[in-house]
């Protein structure tokens, strides 16, 4: 078990991280070339109207006031209004909307990772410098070296365009009107008892979680296999086997849990870059998560979407290294002491 102190100690700790974002994602935008007021304005404003707008939304104040109002907005969940993307309304509503689209993207590619990536790292392991091993090293050292922006057109001209089995771009047919409850669309279908929608859904998703769980099972598969075979060379494993411990038994309960440590690092930091690599493969496959959200807000400018989006994604990075930290403990309880 974890225990409470511990668990407060990370969530403390988690401040000031969440404050140094805000602090750079305040310093970037502001840096960045363009004009808020303008942008809301128009081009073809007058001068005095888009000088209206830049004193209506406190840009003519100190820096160090609208820095002290954005963190005051943040730390409310006040995250401002959308001028561009959608005009007027309110930047927490369009990512609470768009959030659990890329969130059951990632969640779904991670576990492809994970299903996929863990076993044939095991049996690389196990069956080190045989065929296996050597046809597993292949296969992973091809998926992590195959970038997402190729493997999706790739994919989407051999299984959509020449083979015809499986939709280019969406999460759903478009003959199927799913209401959103959890946001995501696998369990909103089932929700609604449609079974048809379901099956829809999970062919429109097929191939973007097999790009995102390509480079998630190679990069898994690789780790699991270096933390496997410096395991299973240990003096207790050894021991295991001498008394008489089936091989399957002694890799199993003696061999995983210790190898599993360093993996878990990996797939934390690879569910937050998934979280990132969202913004290329849901434009490729045409996704309307937060990544295309944050494209869309970069090439209109829409300030306040910008800032929310990335926000979100470094809250989201944060909080998962929060669990990969408690979940160190669990598997590991001297890392708590």
């Amino acid at each position: 078990m974890v225990s409470n102190r511990f668990v407060l100690k990370r969530l403390l700790l988690l401040i000031p991280v969440l404050f140094g974002v805000a602090t750079v994602v305040f310093a970037i935008l502001h840096l960045s070339p363009g004009d808020p007021a303008l942008t809301i304005a128009g081009e073809r404003a007058s001068q005095e109207f888009v000088n209206e707008v830049r004193s209506n939304l406190g840009l003519d104040d100190p820096l160090w006031q609208q820095y002290v109002r954005f963190l005051g907005d943040v730390a409310t969940l006040d995250l401002g209004q959308s001028y561009q993307v959608n005009r007027g309304t309110p930047v927490s509503t369009i990512l609470a909307d768009r959030l659990p689209i890329t969130i059951e993207l990632a969640l779904l590619g991670e576990l492809a990772g994970l299903l996929f990536g863990l076993p044939l790292g095991i049996l690389s392991a196990v069956k080190q410098d045989t065929w296996a091993d050597h046809l597993t090293r292949v296969g992973a050292l091809s998926g992590i070296s195959v970038p997402i922006y190729w493997s999706g057109p790739l994919l989407i001209l051999l299984f959509a365009q020449f083979l015809g089995l499986l939709p280019t771009s969406g999460r759903i047919g478009s003959e199927f009107f799913i209401e959103p409850v959890t946001g995501f669309i696998l369990v909103d279908t089932l929700l609604a008892g449609n079974m048809a929608a379901f099956q829809s859904a999970v062919v429109h998703l097929l191939l973007p979680v097999v790009v995102l769980g390509i480079y998630q099972m190679a990069l898994l598969s690789r780790m699991m296999r270096s933390s496997m075979v410096e395991v299973i060379r240990q003096d207790y494993m050894r021991t295991a086997r001498a008394k008489g411990q089936g091989s399957k038994i002694t890799v199993m309960k003696h061999g995983l849990r210790n190898a599993f440590i360093p993996v878990i690092t990996v797939i934390g930091i690879q569910f937050g870059s998934l979280l990132g690599g969202a913004v290329l493969t849901e434009t490729v496959f045409e996704i309307n998560g937060i990544g295309t959200l944050l494209v869309d807000a970069i090439n209109r400018s829409d300030y306040p979407v910008v800032q929310g989006t990335v926000l979100v994604f470094a809250v989201l990075y944060t909080l998962v290294n929060l669990v990969v930290d408690i979940t160190y403990s669990v598997f590991d309880p001297r890392i708590e002491q």
